[in-house]
Formats: C-alpha cells, structure tokens, sequence
C-alpha cells in the first residue's frame, strides 16, 4: 500500500486518473486552513481548540502572541481565518474572531493595566508545541537587539493607525525607540476615525494604544507631515522613516451631479461622526458602495439622521419605486431617517462581511443589489433629489478585469436629500517630493522592495495600505510588523531568520466532543435594533461561557490527521466503509495521473517489478475529513493512528 492523500477526490469514469498529492511539512501546514491564511499566522486553531478544553488564559496567550492588537481583532477583524475554516464546507465556519473576543475581554488590554499588560506577557508566555515565527515570545527574547552598547536609535513612524502600532510595537520589541507622527487629535488612525464605535469601544482602543505606549512607543497627535514637519527632517533626526499613512481619502464618483452640496465622501463622514463634529443629514439617504465600509457609513447614517414621520414605511409602496432591488427589512426604520445602500454587485458578489449585511438588515438598511449610479439628480435649486440607477449588464470584462457595463435603457431613480460615497480609498501622498527619491508606481503607491518594503527612497519605508492598497485591519498589522524587521536590516546589518521545525505526536485515546459534528454554529449575541440609535451602544454583547465553549468544540481541530501505516494495512477496506464523510478510497495504483513523475518513481520503488493494477492506495479527500477517529478505531490491524501535527519556527537574529 502506498500512503498518499489528495486535495479532492476527482471520481469522473473509471478510467479517470487521480491528481494526489504526498503529504510534506507544506502540506501539513496547508492542512490547518485557519492558520494559512491569517497575514501574521495567528494559530487561532490552538486557541479555539483551548477554549474548547475550557483553558481560557492559554487560548487568550496564543491568539496575543503574533499580534499586538489582539484585543481589536477580537471585535473588528473581517476574520479571513474563518473564510477559510473547513467547517464552513459542512455547515458554517467557527466563529473565530467572537472567541477571540470572548478571551481577549477577560485577560487583554481591556482587562490588564497598560502599565502591567506587558511585564504579565513577559512571565505567561511559554514554550507550546506550535508557533509561528511571529510570536511575541521569540521576539522578547531579542529585544536590545538594535542598541548593542549604544543608545537605542529612534525610528519615525508617520500615522498611528495598526500598520504604524504594530510596526512600533515590534520595533520596540527590537530596542528601537519608535516615535509616531499622527495626524488627528488622538491615535489608533481609521480604527478611530473609521470604524464606528458601536462596533469598536474607544475604551478599548485607548487601552490598546496605552499598552503599546507603555512599551516605550511614543506618539505625537495633531502633527501633520509636510507641514509641521517635512519629511527631510525625519530622516535627519531618525535612523529610519516608515510611512504608514492610512488610506483616508475617498475614491470620486465620476458622474454628474456629483459635485454640490449633501453629496459627501463616506469616509469624511465617518471622521466627522468619529470626531464629534456636527454632521447634519437628510430624512432619505443613499450610499453608494456595497463594502464593509459602505456599511459603516450606512449604520452610522442610519443612527445620525433626522427623525421621519412616525409611521411605518409602507413595504409594498417601497418596493413598488425599486425594481431592482433586494429589499431588506423595513420595521427598523420607524421614527428614524431612511437609508438605502446601492452597489454594483449582487448580494452574493458584496465584499462586505455577512454579520455587517445581517445587522444592517436588522437596522432597516434598504439594500440594492446589482445597481449602477448614472446621475445625482438635483432641483433648480440645486437641492439632491434622488438618485438615477441603471441595471448591472456585466462587471467584468472577457479578461475577468472589473470593467462595469449597464442596462441604460431600464434606468430607475431611488428619491433622496443627502448622497454618501463610499467606493474606496485612496491614500494622500502630498507630503511626498520629488527630491525624496520615492518613486510612485502607475496605482499611485510608492515602489518599495517586497521584503524589506524599503522604498527608492533611502531608509524610508511603508506599510499597511502605502504597502498593499486598502485591505483588512489584520493586513496591515502584519504589514507594519514586517516593515519593522526591514527596518531592523537597515538601520543594524542583522535581520530576524527563522529555524522551523516540523511535529507529529500520537494521539492517545482519541475523542470528540459529543455530536460535535451536528452543533450549529452559535450566533454572536447582539442589542435588539429598537435599543441601537446611540451610535455609543455597541451592538455585539459577544458570547457567554456555556456559548464559546459551544462553539469551540465545533472546530474539526485540522492539525489532527489520519496517519496510515502501510506495512499494518490488510486492506480490508474497513476504514472507507466506516467514514461518515466519504473521504477514505481503496483504488490501484494505475489509477495514478501518470504524468506524475514523482508518484509514478514512488510506485515503482514500492511495488518493484509489479504490476500497478496488482496493488493498491488509500486516497483521501482531506477537504471532507471531520476528525472523527473512527477509521482508526475500525481498523483490525492498527494500521491508522491519529497524529496531532504542529511546527515550531523559532525566531532568531542573523
């Protein structure tokens, strides 16, 4: 028998070979999906399987360790950890980020003096049998690592939004003593000013930041780069300068009417309600854009606006003036102002995340689906009437490039008094000159180096979106994480390797939680919509102790693994017939691709002078694979057992 395992079972004709894969460490690793795809490798499989076990401190240190702003993932992240989860292909995927939350209230910076947090990380942080290399355990045990005997070098950071934090939070892991130039009153960037505080307590911003500060990060608010300072005289008084601007400045609509009063940039909007300015709406609103921000700016709008009249919207009249689109619920909107999201794509396309699409459902958002703005209508007066849709007719072209096309011959209008614009970001690059050597590449970002993110510029670099364009919060972290180590290279000559090391233990006495595999996923809980107008309330309550250790024991724990043993196996067939999930097969080995140089040498080095047909293979589907154990528990020969798979890369200073 030959132990080889497959990304998915292809079963077309008989005849059909199998495409199969021989398990390596990178296999392995692609196995814990949740893992993979996080941007700083958070081991979220460790600590919801900890949560599971009831060991909340622990599940808590090992979501802290590669990230610094644990705390305000736990509440904001778009969790692309769980996008990924394999559970999502049975039923739904764990909810990842609530467990964070869960865990991160009762021992993160929310719950730990700023003063403390760190020195307590300091003493609780231990060996465990995976991590990754961003792990603030190896990290510690190279700080002083950019002073040798001198003085610690200072670096410049401009902007304090996650790129800049994380990026100083390690750079003062490494001895640095990083200095944060921000533009508004207060740090945190567009976690302040961007994301709404009935979905981000500032309380717990503020505690995040402090407990960065209080690592020895310092940080100049109401400080504007080109102005009050330039950045020449950053790179004079720094070893380094990393640029980690966020992206604050609305993309246009380039459409007419655009240009006037109540037409507003979302993400001004969400500044102003952020900052407390006085923002004044209409009673009918539309905002275009069909993202997670498109979203904020809609709620936000939706708790901003004017009271209406105090009865009910009629569904049915409503629905009668738009054709085209998906209606939400409307009961919410009683005795508050009207709000209608429109966008280009169909529900299924949105890039918003679904809880933002639920909750806005709940709050009366009236969705349009598969809209395109033509026109922002206005009276003689200039006053915003409304605004001219036309159907989506394609958004791609025969590229796959998003090249929007519409119906304009079926064209409706959606009646309003004020138009917010969220269709993207850009980022302001003004302070920048030509005599800074950093050149700008054809998307408006400056050309930087992908490992060290070095620009052309001599010791300035970028991170968060100067780095990758508007992305997730947990993107920019890791960004600003890795800007630190170029900076490091630069500044010192040394950098921070990583020496990798690949586990497998036996699993005594495997088991499972009872009906592990039937749970439904626990919904986070949330304030009932008649009680969300304060724009202060926050909207998740998050989950009890009874619900995350329920829902930490739907997780199919994929660094557990099926291991065969092929000098045992009598292939009996026993392990497929017992698989709940179909994902174990008994074939030959003629039925391998046999194109496949590599499993064909295998073949022949197993089977010698054989004949293929003559033997045989177990395939698996690891896709479908739910960690029950009982292929292993059928077998007569003890030829599976269940292996917990884990890898170590154990920073170190080159």
């Amino acid at each position: 028998m030959v132990d080889v395992q497959t990304d998915k079972l292809e079963c077309g004709a008989p005849a059909t070979p199998f495409k199969l894969r021989i398990p390596d460490v990178d296999y392995w690793r692609e196995n814990v999906p949740c893992q993979s795809a996080c941007p700083v490798q958070t081991d979220a499989r460790g600590y919801v399987r900890a949560i599971a076990a009831g060991e909340f401190e622990e599940a808590y240190l090992i979501a802290r360790g590669p990230n610094p702003l644990a705390s305000i993932c736990g509440r904001v992240c778009a969790a692309p950890c769980e996008m990924a989860c394999r559970r999502g292909a049975i039923d739904d995927p764990i909810s990842i980020r609530a467990l964070k939350r869960f865990v991160t209230s009762s021992y993160g910076a929310e719950a730990t003096p700023p003063e403390a947090l760190h020195s307590y990380l300091e003493t609780q942080l231990r060996e465990r049998q995976c991590e990754g290399r961003e792990e603030l355990r190896h990290f510690m045990d190279l700080k002083g690592l950019a002073t040798g005997d001198g003085a610690p070098p200072s670096v410049a950071i401009v902007g304090a939004g996650p790129a800049g934090l994380a990026c100083a939070h390690d750079l003062a892991l490494f001895g640095f003593r990083p200095v944060i130039y921000e533009l508004e009153d207060r740090a945190a960037g567009m976690l302040y000013v961007g994301v709404p505080e009935y979905r981000l307590p500032r309380d717990l911003i503020a505690a995040e930041v402090a407990s960065i500060e209080a690592m020895g990060v310092e940080i100049k608010c109401n400080v504007t780069v080109g102005t009050d300072i330039t950045i020449d005289e950053l790179r004079e008084q720094h070893a380094a300068v990393v640029l980690s601007v966020g992206a604050k400045k609305s993309r246009a609509l380039p459409i007419p009417g655009v240009e006037g009063p109540s037409v507003l940039p979302g993400i001004d909007f969400l500044r102003d309600v952020a900052l407390g300015r006085s923002v004044t709406l209409g009673k009918k609103i539309v905002v275009i854009g069909g993202g997670s921000v498109s979203y904020d700016v809609a709620r936000s709008a939706w708790r901003t606006a004017g009271p209406m009249d105090s009865e009910l919207v009629d569904p049915e009249q409503t629905a009668a003036h738009m054709a085209y689109e998906d209606v939400s619920s409307v009961a919410a909107r009683q005795s508050h102002g009207e709000v209608h999201l429109c966008c280009l794509e169909s529900r299924a396309q949105m890039m918003a995340d679904p809880m933002d699409i639920r909750e806005g459902e709940e709050e009366g958002i009236v969705r349009h689906n598969s809209v395109g703005p033509q026109e922002v209508l206005r009276d003689a007066d200039g006053r915003v009437t409304g605004v001219l849709f036309a159907p989506v007719a394609s958004l791609f072209d025969a590229d796959g490039r998003f090249s929007p096309t519409f119906d304009k011959d079926d064209t409706h209008v959606v009646e309003c008094d004020t138009v917010l614009v969220a269709i993207g970001q850009v980022c302001d690059l003004t302070f920048l000159e030509e005599k800074h050597g950093v050149e700008i590449d054809g998307r408006g970002y400056p050309t930087h180096d992908p490992e060290s993110l070095m620009t052309t510029g001599d010791g300035i670099f970028v991170s968060g979106d100067l780095q990758t364009g508007p992305r997730l919060i947990i993107d920019a972290v890791a960004s600003g994480k890795k800007a630190a180590r170029g900076v490091l290279t630069y500044a010192t000559g040394r950098t921070v390797g990583a020496d990798t090391t690949e586990l497998h233990f036996d699993i005594e006495d495997y088991a499972r939680e009872k009906d592990y595999e039937t749970i439904p996923r626990t919904e986070v809980a949330t304030v009932s919509p008649t009680l969300r107008r304060d724009m202060t309330r926050v909207v998740e309550t998050g989950y009890s102790e009874a619900n995350a250790l329920r829902e930490a024991s739907r997780c199919l724990d994929c660094g557990v693994n099926t291991i065969f043993n092929g000098d045992r196996c009598v292939l009996c067939g026993g392990c497929a017939d017992v698989c709940p999930e179909l994902c174990l097969k008994l074939v030959s080995l003629d039925r391998v691709d046999p194109k496949d140089e590599t499993l064909q040498a295998l073949i022949r080095k197993v089977v010698g002078d054989s004949e293929p047909a003559d033997a045989a293979m177990i395939i698996k589907d690891e896709t479908r694979c739910i960690r029950c154990g009982l292929c292993a528990k059928r077998c007569p020969a003890d030829a599976i057992t269940m292996e917990r798979f884990c890898f170590k890369e154990q920073a170190k200073a080159i």
